[in-house]
């Protein structure tokens, strides 16, 4: 099946947020076809920091939306200087039953774009 293009924006806050997730919570649908849970692709993350401060952040990918040791994705305490960004590009594959986490130490400091491919097994 084809996959899409799409983007996400979310604001990053400072207790652990589930930012991704492609799980869809009713698979019924047309009669005939059996659906099964989508898939995403992480092609890019960017993180902006839209303070006068630096202010760090991380990512995790795990079976929760949480963090937990041995998760962690991208950025790991990393600071992201004032007024700026720090980008990721890669191929991260993220199944129904994944959830993309992060934490900022700052409120309302940073947000974070996700560039992603979405499609069905």
């Amino acid at each position: 099946m084809e996959s899409r293009l799409f983007k996400v924006n979310s604001a990053i806050s400072t207790s652990v947020t589930n930012l991704v997730n492609a799980a869809i919570t009713s698979l019924s649908g047309p009669v005939g076809v059996t659906l099964t849970q989508p898939r995403a692709i992480l092609r890019h993350l960017r993180v902006v920091n839209k303070c006068t401060s630096a202010v760090t952040c991380s990512f995790w990918i795990g079976a929760t939306g949480a963090s937990a040791a041995g998760t962690e994705f991208a950025f790991a305490s990393e600071s992201i200087p004032a007024n700026s960004h720090a980008d990721w590009y890669g191929e991260e594959e993220l199944d129904s039953t994944d959830f993309l986490t992060g934490s900022a130490g700052g409120a309302t400091s940073l947000t974070a774009n996700f560039e992603l491919e979405i499609g069905f097994s």
